[in-house]
């Protein structure tokens, strides 16, 4: 796992890049040799934001997933899936590009799964 960083309404975010998404953006580089983009539309140029929005409906779709989703709702997925894997608030406020930790925690949101792996700080008596 590495850092990606990238610059977006001149402001630069940070986030992890796994390293087999990683692979996987190299050998679609090396399939596609885009021009600006790293994903461009039919006809070259930036997809418009309709056109991401029926990407990822044809990839639920694909999947077999019936629950509502928007191509947000990975957002917070990953956030999620960071807080249950341990990660502390404000690196999940940083890599989400939050001023406010506030902001995060509503994109958060604590689960069944979180709460079974607490341990009581009495159980180290």
């Amino acid at each position: 796992m590495g850092l990606f960083v990238w610059l977006y309404l001149r402001e630069l975010f940070t986030t992890v890049l796994s390293q087999k998404l990683l692979e996987s953006l190299r050998a679609y580089y090396k399939a596609y040799r885009t021009k600006v983009w790293l994903f461009e539309g039919q006809h070259g140029g930036q997809y418009t934001l309709e056109s991401l929005r029926n990407v990822f409906r044809a990839a639920k779709e694909k999947a077999g997933v019936r629950t509502k989703a928007t191509p947000h709702t990975l957002r917070h997925s990953f956030a999620t899936h960071l807080l249950e894997q341990g990660t502390d608030l404000r690196y999940i406020q940083t890599l989400l590009g939050h001023r406010s930790s506030k902001t995060t925690e509503i994109y958060t949101h604590v689960t069944s799964y979180a709460l079974d792996k607490i341990i009581s700080p009495l159980d180290n008596l």
